[in-house]
């Protein structure tokens, strides 16, 4: 029986979706991070549950021929990436199992032989939330360890363009210099809490956004000290006074420039704000949205519904291929972005609702509006049963199902299949190299027409 501080020596066979070698021992599956399959480990048991338990590594005794050397000095204490520590082929091969292991097990579905769709694993974030914090009286900066609230510093990090680090450091010397303290958690005193980082992946444009417990004279220096050094395009300082683990607050404070920056993805301009969801590796997330418009497949005669639609980068991407698109977002600032976006890229037949996807999807139904084709994005929690609910009720011939979650999608796919439609394909692609994160995209069509 195994038994915590037990130490032992544990083939590792497969790996998680949270990027955990698992190995097994005494009939129990043994979790160990950072391993690769074919490893041979020495662990230490940190943990004894009823079916499994959790394990350190303490040494590779035997690497597996996917093990890696790591090109990070925080890997395994920043809690940025899971993967490091293999290559990038297998990474892509593991990322294809999450996907296809998700929809069999948890959706119960049979599916094709999945694709999977890799691409740069370098500098590829356009986007950083940086936690800031005071260690040894100066401002640090970094990110998060895993699973706690513990600040890893760090100088340089691997998925970011280089001038995000240098922004940031430039932002807690200026901090320390004007005294502007950093947020403290626990007590809730103090005032910078995060440097926010946006850059347009084709127009080059930059946002800094500054994360602040209150507004405070001191930061309109910090922003002249940092427009003279970066010239970014906008400086926004967004007000977050509440003891809350979410980054940003309600309040947006524009320093400089118009509070957005505009990028280009799918051919189409786009306006983003602090607010804005908007993906966070552009070529990748154009691939994808590429195989979610084949999928829908549509004509001048659909109706397009674009749910959970963000600033409108899907739907506004297959907009002139369709009788009318409907985009549907709870939050306020994306859909003023997305009504942006139509002008912007002169698009006359697109309405863009703010509210709960199943609520706004209930008062189209009330009207008699009923989309022919449905591309629904949500949150990595999923669609909520009342938004599926509404779908199935409009009847549509086709829906495409992209997530950022395998797990919530074949729990959501199998609900619409249950519903009278049959999963035609599923492909995933590579937004978030050197971590666990996967995305996918399912078709779904009526079961009577099968086209």
């Amino acid at each position: 029986m195994l038994k915590v501080n037990d130490f032992l020596s544990l083939k590792i066979e497969s790996v998680t979706s949270e990027g955990s070698g698992v190995g097994r021992a005494d009939g129990m599956a043994v979790f160990v991070p950072y391993t690769a399959i074919g490893d041979l480990v020495l662990v230490k048991i940190t943990r004894v549950l009823k079916s499994y338990a959790l394990a350190e590594i303490q040494s590779v005794l035997e690497p597996s021929a996917d093990r890696t050397d790591c090109d990070c000095e925080v890997y395994g204490r920043c809690g940025g990436c899971e993967l490091r520590h293999i290559s990038y082929k297998a990474e892509l091969e593991a990322k294809r199992t999450f996907v296809k292991d998700a929809f069999e097990r948890i959706g119960k579905l049979k599916l094709p032989d999945i694709k999977i769709h890799g691409g740069n694993v370098a500098a590829y974030r356009n986007k950083a939330q940086f936690k800031v914090a005071q260690k040894g009286g100066k401002m640090a900066v970094g990110f998060y360890s895993k699973r706690s609230h513990e600040i890893v510093p760090l100088k340089s990090c691997a998925l970011l363009p280089g001038i995000f680090t240098e922004i940031a450091s430039f932002v807690t010397q200026c901090a320390d210099k004007l005294k502007i303290p950093a947020y403290d958690e626990k007590t809730g005193t103090g005032l910078l809490r995060h440097i926010y980082i946006r850059i347009g992946y084709r127009t080059n444009e930059l946002m800094v956004c500054l994360v602040s417990a209150r507004n405070d004279k001191r930061y309109k220096e910090l922003f002249e000290e940092l427009s003279k050094k970066f010239s970014p395009h906008t400086c926004v300082l967004n007000i977050n006074p509440d003891r809350t683990s979410l980054v940003l607050g309600d309040k947006n404070i524009v320093f400089s420039g118009d509070g957005y920056i505009r990028d280009i993805m799918c051919k189409n301009s786009f306006l983003i704000s602090p607010h804005s969801f908007y993906q966070v590796n552009t070529p990748q997330a154009e691939k994808l949205y590429k195989k979610a418009a084949e999928f829908a497949n549509v004509s001048q005669d659909d109706i397009l519904l674009d749910l959970y639609c963000g600033i409108g980068t899907i739907g506004l991407s297959v907009a002139k291929d369709v009788k009318k698109l409907i985009g549907v977002e709870i939050v306020s600032d994306a859909v003023k972005n997305a009504r942006q976006n139509t002008e912007v890229n002169g698009i006359k037949n697109a309405e863009f609702f703010e509210g709960d996807a199943g609520d706004v999807a209930d008062m189209l139904l009330s009207r008699g509006i009923s989309p022919s084709v449905i591309i629904a994005d949500p949150a990595r929690k999923g669609c909520d049963r009342r938004t599926l609910n509404a779908m199935l009720k409009m009847s549509p011939k086709k829906i495409v199902m992209v997530s950022c979650n395998p797990s919530t999608a074949a729990r959501d796919v199998s609900y619409i299949c249950a519903g009278g439609y049959k999963l035609m394909n599923v492909e995933a692609y590579d937004l978030f190299p050197r971590t666990a994160k996967v995305e996918c995209v399912a078709l779904m069509a009526r079961e009577k027409e099968f086209f």
